[in-house]
């Protein structure tokens, strides 16, 4: 399928009033460039949403028909929304009262990205994420009591502590990590793809519906950065099964978007290297899930990646020990009105498709999954300190494990002169 034809562009905004303003172009006709007939332009159809970053004069197009959801589906969506905002409050509670150490970066606002992408996956399909990874870990199945114990470093934790609030990882539920570095994630995420087609056209491995997708997660400040271009390129030169989803919150934390790359319309970086770049509103999870559903399916069937801009926001700083300063009180409270969960609710009820009180149990639901989730991690174990050196060397007999069999970290003159592990 070729990039033009990537029917969700319905919902995309080529926005080039983000970037300031129309721009002159370099002309053929400058005497810095030779005379050259132009290379033909990947075609990218007009969309029918404006990015509300700089909108400038442009003026919106006319709207298109907004998509729908079941009962069930939006009940899905609703609930797995509710469980990544209430889990993040609860983690700011717990970190300012000390159960959580290091930097914790919290999701709030931007669930509709998670909940839309992830909800749509099958389990051997692959997610890797970022520092902000706590929502997605939740969205990908892993039980909220596994995420918190980890955040509060305990041996039940999905990492058994070990990895704490940027590191979520878990085999089962095929999340292949958080990744604390900027773009650190992309180049896993390609290689979970090729890993994919290997076993697919090779191994012939694959399930009934086709390849396993792969989710990389990143933000904008994550698109200036070598790693991401490279792996464009190999993913659309392979036709690798992955959707590399930029979760644009406008801020890469305290640079403005605008003002850190030279054209912040992120989704045309995909037609640069022949895939779809698509933009979306990423605060508004129907259109999100719609356009992450092509997307997916465009992958599974071994058509190639896809770059999705999902333009959303924090609601919070950038970690919780952010003051959250440089952001001004009305772009703040402009994002916070298009609450995607408040938006969601709303489009339920107005659609009849649940009550008001049925809402209210699923609340009621997952207050009680976060507070048991607590306590859950309260009441857990530490790690033993033999732990201490586990999955550090790929022999570990050869510094870790004295002669006697035993860690050397268990024997007390091991960190004499250090501080207290």
């Amino acid at each position: 399928m070729a990039a033009a034809s990537f029917t969700a562009a319905k919902f995309l905004a080529p926005v080039a009033a983000r970037s300031g303003g129309d721009r002159a172009p370099l002309h053929a006709s400058s005497s810095l460039w030779p005379r050259t007939k132009p290379a033909p332009r990947l075609r990218t159809r007009k969309a029918l949403a404006v990015s509300d970053v700089l909108s400038g004069n442009k003026a919106a197009p006319a709207a298109a028909a907004h998509p729908s959801a079941t009962r069930d589906e939006a009940l899905e969506l609703y609930e797995d929304m509710v469980l990544g905002r209430f889990f993040e409050d609860m983690c700011a509670q717990m970190y300012y009262r000390g159960k959580m150490f290091g930097f914790v970066h919290l999701y709030n606002g931007q669930e509709a990205v998670s909940t839309g992408f992830i909800k749509l996956l099958n389990q051997a399909d692959c997610v890797v994420s970022t520092y902000r990874d706590h929502v997605h870990a939740l969205s990908k199945g892993v039980p909220p009591r596994s995420v918190m114990a980890e955040l509060f470093g305990k041996a039940t934790g999905c990492c058994r502590g070990q990895g704490g609030s940027m590191h979520m990882f878990s085999a089962p539920h095929n999340l292949l990590g958080g990744f604390a570095f900027i773009g650190e994630g992309i180049p896993v995420a390609t290689g979970a793809a090729f890993a994919a087609k290997y076993r697919h056209e090779v191994l012939k491995e694959s399930g009934p519906d086709g390849l396993d997708v792969t989710l990389a997660f990143f933000g904008d400040g994550t698109c200036n950065n070598g790693q991401f271009f490279e792996c464009l390129n190999m993913a659309q030169l392979w036709k690798l099964p992955i959707v590399f989803v930029v979760e644009n919150n406008l801020w890469a934390i305290g640079m403005s978007h605008v003002r850190a790359t030279s054209d912040p319309e992120i989704w045309k970086k995909g037609p640069a290297f022949g895939m779809p770049g698509v933009h979306v509103d990423g605060m508004d999870v129907l259109k999100v899930r719609e356009v992450a559903k092509e997307a997916i399916e465009r992958a599974r069937r071994g058509e190639g990646p896809t770059l999705v801009e999902c333009e959303t926001y924090r609601f919070r700083g950038h970690s919780l020990a952010d003051p959250d300063e440089l952001r001004k009180p009305d772009e703040k409270s402009h994002y916070a009105a298009r609450d995607p969960i408040a938006a969601l609710k709303k489009y339920i009820i107005e659609q009849n498709l649940a009550t008001e009180s049925e809402l209210k149990s699923i609340e009621k639901k997952i207050d009680d999954v976060v507070e048991e989730a607590v306590e859950f991690a309260d009441a857990s174990p530490l790690p033993p300190r033999s732990q201490l050196l586990e999955n550090v060397f790929s022999d570990p007999k050869g510094f870790g494990i004295g002669s006697d069999g035993k860690y050397r970290c268990e024997d007390p003159l091991f960190t004499q002169g250090t501080a207290q592990v």
